[in-house]
């Protein structure tokens, strides 16, 4: 499974694990910026999500991921054939949930899990007055743009997500890791994102849990963040001034000091 992952490695091989796992459009190549600040003295592991970047893309089964728990197997895979232990996760975006899974079905097997721009559920529920930032309505104009063209609503919307427009390159390089992304996968996996509600599994987690928040960030209202910090018995709660929903494209120093300066390291 490493192999079909496209799963790297950097680092001290005998150094505390950090595993990075990309959001949704993107491949490990976004933590760029972010792995220099680790290298030293940790093992850095990273990987691709099943059909995205240089994962074996003949592998990729439309049944097995069919929910976020495919991709939460992939992670237990990762670690369990390089025999990782005592892992820190930092997940973004869509590969939170993924990693909240991981975490709860297998606890042992992580020091810590580090959320960067996570939201359990994107819809809003008016009988609990929850707001995960879209409507139903907002969902039907997602759905049908999809359908329709899959890399015209790419184009429009990852600047959108980037949330820099005083920085563009950093949105033209979110749009190009978008188009790169066979619209199928890209379909299913945004599908998922957008209909599956993960709230009940936040009272499962019994790992230490780090939530960092950027400022502005069209996916996850800020509102969100507290829900989750409310939610994840003894987390804490990093409020990053970077913009956006990608701060570790945007602002790689501000997040990687952010997750250094939280990290266990007992």
């Amino acid at each position: 499974m490493t192999r079909k992952l496209n799963v790297t490695s950097a680092g001290p091989a005998d150094g505390p694990v950090v595993l990075f796992a990309h959001g949704f459009g993107c491949d490990q190549g976004m933590w760029d910026g972010v792995v220099p600040h680790f290298s030293d003295d940790h093992r850095v592991v990273r990987y691709d999500l099943m059909g995205y970047g240089q994962s074996d893309f003949s592998a990729y089964d439309p049944i097995r991921y069919a929910t976020l728990d495919g991709h939460a197997d992939d992670i237990l895979a990762i670690c369990a054939e390089l025999d990782l232990r005592d892992v820190t996760i930092v997940a973004h975006s869509v590969s939170t949930m993924m990693a909240v899974k991981a975490a709860v079905r297998e606890p042992g097997r992580f020091r810590q899990v580090v959320l960067v721009a996570a939201n359990p559920y994107f819809l809003q529920d008016p009988e609990t007055g929850y707001d995960g930032g879209f409507s139903d309505a907002d969902m039907t104009e997602v759905a049908g743009a999809l359908d329709s063209n899959y890399f015209t609503w790419a184009e429009a919307m990852a600047p959108v997500i980037m949330g820099t427009p005083e920085a563009p390159e950093h949105g033209e390089r979110l749009t190009a890791s978008f188009c790169r992304v066979n619209p199928d996968v890209a379909r299913q996996l945004l599908g998922l994102m957008f209909s599956t509600d993960h709230r009940p599994l936040l009272p499962q987690v019994t790992t230490p849990t780090v939530v960092l928040q950027g400022r502005d960030d069209a996916m996850v209202p800020a509102s969100v963040a507290g829900y989750l910090h409310a939610h994840l018995a003894g987390s804490t709660l990093v409020q990053l001034q970077a913009l956006g929903h990608c701060p570790h494209i945007s602002a790689p120093e501000e997040t990687a000091a952010a997750i250094r300066a939280h990290l266990l390291t007992t």
